[in-house]
């Protein structure tokens, strides 16, 4: 069983070896479980990790935990670096024998004493006082790189480590930090940009979930590279589930799980502390892993990592079958749409834009076809924060989040509340937002993995820049009212509880003059009501049909859903999908006008 490689821990390698950067941050997946190697059969948390890999020849590795002391990952590198603080103090090296020669015995204990009194003063201060250690942090480098007599007091390069980096430096206006926190926050800022610090040969690693968690002043130096820690791919998620079935007897393993590769694929999404999670309970409760165990896992996981006012796991049950009407369009969707979702390669659709009117029923047949795709869908809710900077925090665990899924359904309701505009005129932090979804929704990495539908009614008000091919305007669907055979089978359906299948043709006609120009959710509303009639008063007939809908008045509704309707034929991308295949450039035309129409008389 080969150990997992991981490309993070080759990028900061390269980037340190080389001298490209001296200070760099490792953000991500950064509370996981990394397996140690060959070296080392287990799997530990990143610092240990990094600590085990980096435990090189002429190199000495400090660690900075906020609530802890400065640990070594050696006890002689704690002596060296004492030594050399002490002769960069005083100027006097304490080993010189010149000098010991010179001194008493009692002389030499006094100054022994006293070298380590300062050394191991700053150690002691340095515990929970985050300032007193980035300052002596500062200093230990300041102190590697000097000479005495041309020769330099440390031989070793020092590699820092510096955890919860985020909490140290935290985000938001220099004129709103406490007194404290600027002056880390100017502390950190002089030593990294410090000359002989950047050319020299120590080295900063900051470990933040995200850049955005750092403050900006920091976090916008340029010679402070990123290196980013990605969630756990197949192979990972494979190797932890080999490695955990080692642990275990053949009798527990085989009553839990039969196949490592299966499970590897189904926990997509999972972080390898997650998965060890899924596996430990499986094993104690000796219950074989259900697929739906295995969703419910990530479900949750996934809603710990973004919160669930961001996203929501969505399991539709009904398929097409149960949708009624919308004959056309469900034939499109089972032969065009659905296998360039779930198709893997170049041909596979980035995403589509679906528009209609308000109760037109976008949203319920388009949860059919997610049902009906079977992949992981996730509903996004909202990804805007009101706490400065956790917008994009939210947006970095979102996309560590699809790059962790091998195939995944992103259903966004009401596009366009969710995303902003990219104009000078919207906010900063919308812009950003709005320019990285863009961005994802193109990036051919997600391409065949990730597919983005959006439902809107307002589909004039999404972004022209979201609307562009490549993105959803490859495909953008009108959902319209149904007319025709799907108004009859609409029709049969609301009163079919009622009246049963056997209504006459006069009966019928009277039914679909009285439905004209009803919307999905029209039908759905009075199906409702007729059942409820006739569970507290018994059989209906006909005309106490006809009464119940003659009662009802429709909401002063009907011309904003015609501008909407009529957004939605304008915006359509597929001829094909259009009341009239061969709809001309003049009928076009006319739309566009009855909606400039309209739009004069206040409707938008």
């Amino acid at each position: 069983m080969d150990a997992p490689s991981y490309e993070f821990l080759r990028h900061a390698g390269r980037l340190l070896n080389s001298g490209q950067s001296r200070s760099i941050t490792l953000t991500g997946n950064i509370d996981d479980l990394f397996h140690g190697g060959e070296r080392n059969d287990t799997y530990m948390p990143l610092v240990d990790f990094l600590l085990g890999h980096w435990s090189i020849p002429h190199h000495i590795v400090l660690v900075y935990e906020l609530n802890g002391p400065l640990r070594f990952l050696q006890e002689a590198d704690r002596d060296k670096l004492r030594t050399a603080w002490q002769t960069w103090r005083t100027g006097v090296d304490p080993d010189d024998r010149a000098i010991k020669r010179m001194l008493s015995p009692k002389a030499l204990d006094a100054q022994d004493a006293l070298y380590h009194s300062d050394f191991d003063h700053q150690l002691h201060q340095s515990v929970g006082q985050p300032t007193v250690a980035l300052e002596f942090l500062r200093q230990l480098c300041l102190c590697s790189r000097s000479e005495l007599n041309g020769a330099p007091l440390l031989k070793e390069n020092l590699i820092i480590l510096v955890e919860a980096a985020d909490l140290i430096v935290p985000p938001g206006e220099v004129t709103q930090l406490s007194d404290r926190d600027r002056h880390r926050l100017n502390i950190c800022y002089d030593w990294f940009s410090d000359p002989g610090f950047v050319n020299g040969n120590d080295s900063v690693v900051l470990i933040a979930e995200s850049r955005s968690q750092l403050n900006p002043r920091i976090a916008r130096l340029p010679h402070l590279l990123d290196v980013p820690v990605s969630a756990p791919d197949e192979a990972r998620r494979r190797h932890f589930i080999q490695w955990y079935r080692a642990q275990l007897n053949a009798e527990q393993a085989l009553a839990v799980w039969d196949r490592d590769e299966r499970l590897a694929q189904a926990t997509a999404g999972l972080s390898i502390h997650a998965l060890m999670q899924l596996l430990k309970g499986a094993v104690h409760q000796q219950r074989p892993l259900t697929q739906s165990m295995v969703l419910e896992k990530v479900a949750e996981h996934i809603a710990s990592q973004l919160g669930e006012d961001m996203v929501e796991f969505k399991r539709p049950e009904h398929t097409l079958d149960d949708v009624v009407g919308f004959t056309h369009l469900k034939e499109f969707l089972r032969t065009e749409f659905m296998p360039r979702v779930a198709a893997e390669g170049d041909d596979a659709l980035p995403g589509a834009a679906v528009g209609g009117a308000i109760g037109s029923g976008k949203t319920f047949v388009f949860e059919a076809v997610a049902a009906e795709l079977d992949m992981v869908v996730l509903v996004l809710k909202n990804i805007r924060s009101q706490w400065y900077g956790q917008t994009d925090v939210l947006f970095e665990r979102l996309r560590r989040v699809l790059e962790a899924l091998s195939k995944v359904l992103i259903f966004v309701d009401e596009a366009d509340t969710q995303f902003g505009g990219v104009g000078a005129d919207e906010h900063a932090t919308e812009r950003r937002l709005t320019g990285k979804i863009q961005a994802m929704m193109s990036d051919t990495r997600l391409r065949g993995r990730v597919t983005w539908l959006l439902m809107t009614a307002r589909i004039h008000l999404l972004s022209p820049d979201i609307r562009r091919p490549g993105r959803v305007g490859d495909l953008i669907i009108p959902v319209l009212d149904p007319e025709g055979e799907d108004r009859e089978a609409f029709v049969r359906w609301m009163v079919g509880p009622v009246l049963g299948d056997d209504v006459s043709e006069e009966n019928l006609t009277a039914l679909m003059t009285a439905t004209e120009g009803f919307s999905a959710a029209n039908f759905a509303s009075l199906r409702s009501e007729l059942k409820a009639k006739h569970r507290l008063a018994g059989p209906l007939d006909h005309a106490q049909v006809t009464a119940i809908m003659h009662d009802h008045l429709p909401p002063p509704i009907q011309d904003t859903r015609r501008y909407q309707t009529l957004q939605a034929l304008v915006n359509c991308t597929r001829r094909s999908l259009l009341p009239d295949p061969n709809v001309t450039d003049e009928q076009r035309a006319a739309w566009t006008q009855e909606i400039r129409a309209l739009e004069a008389r206040g409707i938008r």
